[in-house]
């Protein structure tokens, strides 16, 4: 009981600092007989009073499968129900944490017409998002290397991130014509000023410091330094979240962005970035890029121009209703829009987007509407729009697990 307590404790402390969400959820459990010849895409590690979750497909960059998200979150509801487990960490095996979601596979199920296996992946990720979010045990995600899309919304919802002087983490969908999703319209929504928008928008990159210094991450150390750290968390035999933290951070470094860092503009970025439109961004950036200096605004520019136009004005406008809303609210919308981008309803941006630059990789896609002024709000309102009944919202248990919190 004292256990819990501290467990308890430690997660009102998170929430306070916008972290966390203050609501859980469960809904129908998928069949998780058909992923069972896909275990070794994620290893498990026992030690002395928890286990670890190693994504294991290296050669994608760790990038997540439907088999790999089911897995997931089969072995976490067992392990929060089983006592001898103190705390869960979860890492990748390889040059990356997790690149996100495998695209290539999502566009290759929805060419072959395959849109309910879609659905059902984006069905269970989300859920297991807000098991994360919600965990009852300490939960320590080591992000060393590429950390990109839904690699975030995997691990930034729990109570410890390390990250390490190789960390890259971005949110590069609207640059594919899709969306920030798995929980990323919280967590971004909740970063400093609007750095969320900007990162959202543009797909720039944040490294590890960078991650600490905006509270995306709790703990930094060098990537050198992560086999003692993990050895440490090994050998515990205390699931206090204390002791854990003190155990991240003893091989820790302080550390601060240098003045390349693009948390250095963040003043520039919320003069730009706090406007209602994506057009009044645009216009903004190309009056900052008119009297500055240096190439910064013209490559920020170029950056959004290259994206998705409607999927920047879809974007914009999740990030911005994510700053008033729990995590299972912002799962349960971006479910709503995820399942319009894959039923090409409104437009072909998503699979054009993997096409152009991660199957054919001509780097030319063909966006759908082709300009900024032709994204009507009625084809933005589209992707909000409440499921209805021929196509059920997504379940989360909010019921089951808010008690607890």
């Amino acid at each position: 009981m004292q256990r819990v307590k501290a467990v308890l404790k430690a997660r009102h402390s998170f929430q306070r600092l916008g972290i966390l969400s203050h609501q859980r959820c469960l809904s129908a459990q998928p069949n998780y007989a058909l992923y069972d010849d896909f275990e070794d895409q994620v290893l498990v590690e026992g030690r002395a009073k928890s286990r670890a979750a190693i994504l294991n497909r290296p050669s994608a960059l760790n990038a997540l499968t439907a088999s790999m998200a089911a897995r997931l979150k089969r072995l976490y509801e067992s392990w929060e129900e089983n006592p001898d487990i103190g705390f869960v960490l979860m890492k990748g095996n390889g040059r990356a944490f997790c690149s996100g979601v495998d695209t290539v596979a999502l566009h290759r199920l929805l060419n072959e017409g395959k849109v309910y296996e879609c659905k059902r992946f984006f069905e269970t990720l989300y859920k297991f998002v807000y098991l994360q979010g919600t965990y009852l045990k300490p939960h320590v995600a080591i992000l060393d290397g590429i950390t990109m899309g839904c690699g975030g919304g995997i691990s930034l919802p729990g109570m410890f991130r390390l990250v390490t002087d190789k960390t890259v983490f971005s949110h590069p969908e609207t640059q594919l014509g899709f969306h920030p999703d798995a929980g990323a319209s919280f967590y971004l929504s909740r970063l400093p000023g609007y750095l969320g928008e900007y990162l959202a928008l543009t797909g720039d990159k944040l490294n590890g410091v960078e991650m600490i210094a905006c509270g995306l991450a709790t703990h930094y150390c060098l990537n050198a330094r992560l086999a003692w750290i993990e050895e440490r968390l090994g050998n515990l035999m205390n699931d206090d979240p204390a002791v854990i933290d003190s155990s991240l951070a003893q091989y820790g470094d302080l550390v601060y962005p240098d003045r390349s860092s693009i948390l250095c503009r963040i003043d520039t970025i919320d003069k730009c970035f706090s406007h209602d439109t994506v057009e009044e961004i645009i216009d903004s950036l190309e009056n900052e890029a008119a009297g500055a200096y240096d190439d910064w605004c013209k490559t920020v520019l170029r950056k959004m121009k290259e994206a998705s136009p409607l999927s920047l004005k879809v974007t914009l406008r999740s990030i911005r209703e994510g700053r008033f809303q729990s995590l299972d609210q912002c799962l349960a919308r971006e479910y709503r829009i995820s399942l319009a981008w894959i039923s090409k309803s409104v437009s072909n941006d998503f699979t054009e987007g993997v096409r152009a630059r991660l199957v054919d990789k001509d780097f030319a896609p063909k966006w759908y509407p082709a300009s900024l002024e032709e994204v009507s709000k009625d084809m933005v309102e589209y992707y909000f729009t409440p499921l209805g009944e021929l196509e059920p919202e997504l379940v989360l248990p909010t019921s089951l697990r808010e008690p607890y919190i």
